[in-house]
């Protein structure tokens, strides 16, 4: 593990106002996330977990507990911290170059290098045939490429992804997980990503952090490296006794 820290968590609650009384959502989180730790989150339904990555993109507050990133209060969002939702939400007047090339244009790099940089990212995540379509005309898939590829222009520190291939069908899924591992091996990304599928979290992520049910603390973490063990010929996961034990023993955390 590179030992350089990117986000700091400590003793970290959340409540949300209501009527007559606040709801505690997160109650007394710690987490450290560092250099290309790729990070799946996983817990019972209504546990907090967009609610901690909504933390740590910054669109909300911590009630209290202190969350620092590169040594830094977070005091909201910035491009260190590229998101990627469940739904695309691309700027549908834009074409899938231009979503790309925004948030570069919004840093206000050279013509030239925003052009580099979009075109890096469209033949990534393999979209440059379609860069001058509108996203209306693209799949499911297809869009959740191109805002994967939005997300990743700005370089962010961290990429989080929120259940981004949760509305996917089963095979684009898993072709859309390839894609991310590849790339996050390549470029070395640092990556949190929430989802309610326990063999996603364990075909892709290096660190697995199980959640109770709500108020939502983090209850286990488990380094796991089922990552390194794809094959070649499917691109799939390998399937072991290690595998399979691992994978209910985070079902029965869940399921409690």
């Amino acid at each position: 593990m590179n030992n350089e820290l990117i986000i700091e968590i400590d003793n970290l609650t959340v409540d949300y106002p209501t009527e007559n009384e606040s709801v505690r959502a997160l109650d007394g989180v710690d987490l450290k996330i560092y250099q290309h730790d790729f990070i799946c989150v996983l817990g019972p339904s209504g546990c907090g977990k967009s609610t901690l990555l909504n933390v740590i993109a910054g669109f909300t507050r911590p009630s209290d507990g202190t969350f620092l990133m590169q040594g830094q209060p977070v005091a909201g969002p910035d491009r260190q911290r590229g998101v990627v939702f469940q739904s695309a939400s691309l700027y549908p007047w834009m074409s899938v170059r231009k979503n790309v090339e925004f948030g570069p244009k919004i840093k206000g790099l050279p013509a030239a290098e925003i052009n580099r940089i979009a075109s890096h990212y469209l033949d990534q995540v393999h979209l440059l045939e379609v860069a001058d379509q509108p996203p209306f005309q693209l799949s499911g898939g297809m869009k959740q490429r191109v805002a994967l590829a939005r997300a990743l222009a700005n370089e962010p520190a961290i990429l989080l992804l929120d259940e981004p291939f949760g509305a996917l069908d089963a095979l684009t899924r898993i072709h859309m997980q390839q894609l991310v591992r590849k790339i996050w091996q390549e470029d070395q990304n640092t990556i949190f990503m929430i989802t309610h599928d326990v063999d996603e979290a364990l075909s892709l992520g290096t660190r697995l952090l199980v959640m109770s049910k709500s108020p939502g603390t983090i209850i286990q973490e488990f380094n796991v490296a089922f990552c390194d063990r794809v094959d070649e010929r499917t691109g799939r996961v390998h399937v072991d006794a290690d595998y399979l034990a691992r994978r209910e023993e985070i079902l029965d955390l869940i399921d409690v």
